[in-house]
């Protein structure tokens, strides 16, 4: 029986693990490794690291920053939580695991442009692929710009960019899916609109090359995808726990979801996506966990 089981091992997942250590609970962290930040290239806008870090480096140093505390790792999938008279059951693949709470933090999935994963990957690491704006528009000043996304999800990420680049492009598939005020805003802008599909996306050494179907062939620096994402919400949803219209798990000012006893933090909570967020809503989840646990 475990005081927490921590589902994620992301930023979030990981931080609460080191908190949870050093208030001496007994903390398991389940981790399918299917978490975005491992394919940070380098980020630049984390406080502590002013040459930038990669995602890969940042989870390793987090890793052993639990494991420090007395955090338990293990590489597996949670598959099914249910309610027990102590606490939680958790599935993973091969047996069951107790612990008297539960903090979710699995994290959300990018919708991803139509293109194969070798080539995605590749234009990921090289920064040609971009999901974050608020994260590192910074490094496209001055550079090509096109935004991928429909209605005024992909407008607004498109006006947000055009601060740092006079060149920006919004790739719409369907112009009918912006409203006549968004089309107004990036006409004034300076953003052109390109709202015919898309037939093939290339993924070169130093650009994406976008072909679309009234013929046009478009060179870009930097192509942000803004085609959302889904909360990987489905524990929660199992544990019966409230989810929000766009499917990311309800909480209170402590992390708390409407089970007792089951938290959520990161990504897969309503607000802005991003490490520092989710590291300082994983110290509110550890915290109450503790106080949960200590009555």
């Amino acid at each position: 029986m475990y005081d927490c089981i921590v589902i994620g091992g992301g930023p979030a997942g990981l931080t609460a693990a080191t908190y949870l250590g050093r208030f001496l609970r007994t903390t398991l962290v389940i981790d399918a490794g299917a978490g975005r930040a491992a394919s940070i290239p380098r980020t630049h806008n984390l406080v502590g690291f002013p040459e930038g870090i990669s995602g890969e480096d940042l989870l390793l140093r987090m890793r052993q920053h639990a494991d420090r505390y007395g955090a338990e790792l293990v590489s597996d999938v949670a598959r099914s939580i249910t309610q027990s008279e102590n606490g939680f059951v958790v599935g993973i693949s091969s047996r069951t695991v107790e612990a008297r709470t539960v903090l979710l933090a699995p994290g959300v999935a990018n919708h991803r442009p139509k293109l194969a994963q070798a080539a995605h990957d590749k234009g990921v690491l090289r920064g040609l692929i971009r999901y974050c704006p608020i994260c590192d528009a910074y490094e496209v000043r001055g550079k090509r710009v096109a935004v991928l996304g429909c209605s005024e999800h992909g407008a607004a990420e498109a006006l947000f960019v055009r601060r740092y680049s006079e060149t920006v492009t919004l790739l719409t598939e369907e112009s009918a899916q912006l409203s006549r005020a968004d089309q107004a805003e990036l006409s004034g802008s300076g953003i052109a609109v390109e709202p015919a599909a898309i037939r093939t996306l290339s993924v070169n050494d130093d650009d994406i090359l976008v072909r679309l179907s009234d013929g046009q062939s478009l060179s870009f620096d930097t192509l942000y995808v803004a085609l959302g994402s889904s909360g990987r919400s489905e524990l929660a949803r199992m544990a019966g726990a409230a989810l929000s219209a766009s499917g990311c798990i309800v909480v209170d000012d402590h992390q708390r979801t409407s089970i007792s006893g089951l938290f959520a933090a990161g990504d897969v909570v309503e607000g802005l996506d991003q490490i520092a967020v989710a590291a300082g809503q994983a110290a509110k989840a550890a915290t109450a966990i503790h106080n949960l646990l200590l009555e």
